[in-house]
């Protein structure tokens, strides 16, 4: 079945923020974020299309098709979009193409893989570098962001989910290489870039290029945090990086 997940919660007369999760994770990675949020704010989260509660899902799995999907959750409400890593991209290109529905921008983190300067040395490109099937592609990028004890630890029902995401993986992040999925000048709403200052170098440029680039977007760097800053620091996500927006 082709359908997507969701939920809301928090103040339904309050102002509408989206969460938006990465690649190879689903709605509880933002749970945290999200539940900093529900006393100001009508809080929707959802499982993108191939990804946990969204799954099976036969795609495909390209920006325009992500878009679309949000863009039906929305259902003609305008919001705040909040985005980790992959999902940044979702909330731009939605900024980019249905100024409408957004209110503003929060992105962390957020790969520009069809930049030229993006290294081929991340989790994404070595995941989508593994010959064989996209569930290997899966099982590589996630013993490269957990670790092989900590993966090979998890019960096998978890693993066989992680793996059968793999193709969802594989399709979204084949298709952010080769085709940028906004440009800044389409973007015209306020838009906060955050990085973490224990995370990768590659991640601060990108950051910095989108708060040069992008009018309106300024940077914001989370002292302490790493890429995992929605689950390992939400309070401290939540106040710099949404709460400003609202």
């Amino acid at each position: 079945m082709n359908t997507v997940w969701s939920d809301t919660t928090g103040r339904p007369d309050a102002p509408l923020v989206v969460v938006i999760h990465g690649s190879m994770d689903r709605s509880t990675g933002m749970l945290k974020v999200a539940r900093q949020l529900d006393e100001v704010a009508h809080v929707l989260r959802y499982d993108r299309r191939g990804y946990g509660r969204s799954t099976p899902h036969t795609g495909p799995f390209a920006m325009a098709d992500q878009v679309a999907d949000l863009v039906h959750l929305l259902a003609g409400r305008p919001a705040v979009l909040v985005g980790h890593s992959y999902g940044g991209n979702v909330a731009l290109a939605t900024a980019a193409l249905h100024p409408d529905l957004v209110r503003a921008v929060s992105i962390y983190e957020t790969p520009l893989s069809w930049e030229p300067w993006w290294p081929g040395t991340t989790a994404g490109a070595n995941a989508l570098a593994t010959r064989g099937e996209p569930a290997d592609a899966a099982e590589a990028f996630m013993r490269r962001l957990v670790g092989d004890a900590r993966w090979e630890a998890l019960p096998l029902r978890t693993r066989e989910q992680r793996r059968r995401e793999g193709q969802a993986m594989v399709g979204e992040l084949s298709d952010l290489r080769v085709n940028a999925p906004w440009q800044a000048e389409q973007i015209d709403v306020e838009v906060l870039a955050g990085y973490g200052s224990n995370g990768r170098p590659h991640h601060r440029r990108a950051m910095e290029h989108v708060a040069q680039t992008v009018r309106g977007a300024r940077v914001v760097e989370l002292g302490g945090c790493a890429h995992d800053a929605p689950l390992a620091q939400p309070a401290l996500y939540a106040q710099q990086l949404v709460l400003p927006l609202l």
